[in-house]
């Protein structure tokens, strides 16, 4: 497999990384967002093959089967997320690095994978009230989803040490500003 750098961005639902590698998309960089692949439902507006590649959960466990991806995780019970290895090929062969939004365990088994090749910046929430706060803003999730994403947040915010670069989301315009220039700084190195 053809290589070139690969970009993680991990943080608990919520804490703006999403809001945060859109950003890194809309500059002059050359970077490819990786579409993961998941067992869940889309919400709102997203599209396969665009935000997401959506599958059932059988589809799912056969592409593990057949060592299709390079990393994934059962983030919630009976809902799978992973990347696909065809994702990367895919972005490299097109001239670009690797961008991905992905789960924590996700983001640390991808730096394991390739520990030289990958920058992984963890995004944090100013704290978990505010993180709550956001969720609810969201109006995406039922009661029952905002108190596991809760649950699991405090959980993965545990592995923000293992992150090359922890990000405090404390100002959405900072937060931008450090972000391009974390990631500038690795791809120019």
């Amino acid at each position: 497999m053809n290589s070139g750098k690969l970009i993680v961005f991990s943080a608990p639902s919520g804490s703006g990384k999403t809001t945060l590698v859109r950003h890194l998309l809309a500059q002059d960089l050359p970077l490819g967002f990786s579409i993961s692949a998941t067992s869940r439902k889309p919400r709102g507006k997203e599209k396969d093959g665009i935000d997401y590649y959506f599958m059932n959960a059988l589809e799912f466990q056969k592409k593990i089967e057949e060592k299709a991806f390079i990393e994934y995780e059962e983030v919630y019970q009976n809902t799978f997320y992973g990347t696909l290895t065809s994702e990367l090929e895919r972005l490299w062969a097109e001239g670009k690095q690797v961008l991905f939004d992905i789960d924590v365990v996700g983001g640390i088994n991808i730096k394991k994978k390739y520990p030289q090749e990958t920058l992984s910046v963890f995004v944090k929430p100013p704290s978990i009230k505010e993180l709550e706060n956001r969720l609810r803003k969201r109006g995406t999730d039922s009661e029952d989803t905002i108190k596991e994403r809760l649950a699991k947040a405090k959980t993965e915010m545990e592995y923000a040490t293992q992150f090359d670069h922890c990000l405090i989301n404390q100002d959405l315009e900072t937060a931008k500003k450090e972000v391009v220039q974390v990631v500038s700084d690795f791809l120019n190195s």
